[in-house]
């Protein structure tokens, strides 16, 4: 079974009366980082643009946000008005499954976009959490809309960033459809693998930022379950695991796995 692992693709749905995050708004004019100077301007929204529209993009970036681990940027049901870039640290979505309880539904890194899920409805349909201290830059969508269609180049990415998400999540129906535990780990692993060394980090030991509770709840699988497949990875030599740690030791035989059909 060929399955492509994504280059690009993490606290429970709280409701309204829960007390506003702990986030921080910087003020842009006073935090000296521009799409120029940042060091994510290839995999972000400003990936090939000019100057001139990197200078764009930059006016409309009018606030970011600083969170703490188990800050809420966004939560499910208040209305869409921004895209949010992650300058640095990551975050899980979370949405409600059909029985009612809370899913993680994407884990999300360095240079990519979050907060796609409201463009269509004008709400989002998750919430998003940091899993550690985690800076955004904010993107009003209407203006971003607008900057899209007065640069060809702006509405090229916008475009990719959008279709990578609906990617993203047709590879998760298939691997929570077809494939089975072990599988669905390998793919996980890999597809980690492969983005941390887009990030120009070690694509062969990284750190979990997601609980093995969060990798289950995203793969489908119990706790048990994921814990056994990691223990089982681990006696046969393919991974190395120490607390959060995870070394890849055998990639070749853990992309094996995912190709199986068994």
């Amino acid at each position: 079974m060929q399955v492509a692992v994504m280059l690009q693709t993490a606290r429970p749905c709280q409701d309204f009366a829960t007390p506003q995050p702990r986030t921080v708004l910087l003020d842009v004019k006073r935090v000296q980082v521009t799409c120029q100077t940042c060091k994510l301007q290839n995999l972000c929204l400003s990936e090939g643009l000019d100057a001139e529209a990197k200078s764009h993009i930059d006016e409309l970036v009018t606030a970011r946000i600083r969170l703490r681990k188990g800050d809420t940027l966004f939560r499910t049901g208040i209305p869409f008005t921004s895209l949010y870039a992650i300058r640095s640290g990551s975050c899980k979505t979370v949405s409600l499954s059909e029985n009612g309880h809370d899913q993680v539904a994407g884990y999300h890194m360095p240079g990519e976009i979050i907060g796609t899920d409201g463009v269509g409805t004008d709400a989002h349909a998750c919430q998003a959490v940091a899993l550690e201290d985690t800076e955004v830059c904010v993107l009003p969508f209407e203006r971003l809309a607008a900057l899209s269609r007065q640069n060809r180049q702006v509405q090229h990415n916008l475009h990719r960033l959008l279709s990578r998400e609906i990617a993203r999540e047709r590879v998760l129906m298939l691997l929570l459809g077809t494939m089975h535990a072990e599988q669905r780990l390998a793919v996980f692993l890999l597809d980690l693998s492969q983005r941390y060394q887009v990030l120009g980090y070690s694509s062969c030991e990284f750190v979990l930022r997601m609980t093995r509770e969060e990798i289950g709840s995203y793969l489908g699988l119990t706790l048990e379950t994921v814990s056994r497949v990691f223990s089982r990875f681990q006696r046969e030599g393919l991974v190395q695991v120490q607390g959060r740690v995870v070394k890849l030791l055998d990639r070749a035989s853990v992309k094996r796995l995912v190709d199986s059909s068994d």
